[in-house]
């Protein structure tokens, strides 16, 4: 019986350190933004085929999908874009998402892809933040970053950690 319990317990252990090591928690932001991408949209992408390859390989690595509609024209999206490349910031989205950052123009291109998970693009940055199975985990607010200039880095990877289910 104490083999049981024992062969049990670890079993359980294993578990949760394992649980543990696949959500991770979002990192602490101490340091301020200081730079931002001057284009951090490839106008000439051709997203319908980086959203097909993002979601191919979130379903092999069991990573969460961030579709960051926006233009580089927009200073919120420069901004989110700025936070996602902090060094620290940057090592927790790597860890957790496939990202693939869409032009949406001046909100008329790229638009049926937000359709497909019934997202209309009203405000950019709009962030479509999909599981492994290409659900949507954010359909409460995608446009809850469409003001990040005036949000400090934490509560921008606090809203992505959020969307995921990994509160700060």
């Amino acid at each position: 019986m104490s083999r049981i319990s024992a062969c049990l317990a670890a079993f359980i252990c294993l578990f949760v350190v394992g649980a543990r090591a696949v959500a991770s928690p979002p990192p602490l932001v101490n340091e301020p933004l200081t730079a931002v991408p001057a284009h951090p949209y490839d106008e000439s992408a051709d997203a319908h085929a980086d959203v097909a390859q993002a979601i191919a390989r979130a379903a092999a690595t069991h990573k969460y999908i961030m579709l960051d509609f926006g233009g580089n024209w927009c200073p919120d999206c420069r901004v989110t874009a700025g936070v996602l490349a902090m060094s620290g910031v940057r090592d927790w989205v790597d860890k957790n998402f496939v990202v693939v950052m869409i032009d949406a123009g001046r909100m008329n291109k790229n638009l049926d892809i937000a359709q497909t998970y019934d997202v209309r693009i009203k405000a950019v940055p709009t962030i479509v933040i999909l599981d492994a199975q290409s659900h949507m985990l954010n359909a409460g607010n995608p446009t809850a970053l469409s003001d990040a200039r005036t949000m400090t880095p934490q509560a921008i990877v606090d809203t992505l950690s959020g969307w995921i289910g990994h509160p700060g």
